[in-house]
């Protein structure tokens, strides 16, 4: 019963810590007309496909991570490369860092958005 109850806390453990990816993703993509979710053809999705981008969205600590995503997303899909950077703990500015020294370092050609906001 214990590891049960265990299990089920760990399961609800992002939406008790501020709210999981997808309802950021869901927020932030309607906010910036897009469609949340696209699929391509090797099956992989976009988190938000917009006019203009190709928009990975990852908390803090999965900033490399969305680096190639979104590079990857913007190949398939002719838009610009975009990474929506959840923050939603004061330390993750460390990872916003990263991330911005990153893409400066190489000149890469991905924008950057930041949700720190608490969710509705």
């Amino acid at each position: 019963m214990k590891t049960l109850v265990l299990s089920v806390l760990i399961l609800f453990m992002p939406s008790i810590a501020g709210g999981a990816e997808r309802d950021y993703q869901v927020l932030w993509c309607d906010q910036n007309h897009g469609k949340t979710e696209y699929r391509l053809p090797d099956a992989t999705r976009v988190d938000c496909l917009t006019e203009t981008h190709a928009v990975e969205m990852d908390f803090g600590r999965k900033w490399a991570e969305a680096i190639g995503q979104s590079l990857y997303y913007a190949s398939c899909t002719g838009k610009r490369a975009g990474v929506v950077l959840i923050m939603n703990k004061k330390k993750d500015a460390r990872y916003l860092r990263r991330l911005n020294e990153a893409i400066s370092y190489a000149k890469l050609p991905i924008d950057v958005w930041v949700m720190d906001t608490v969710l509705p």
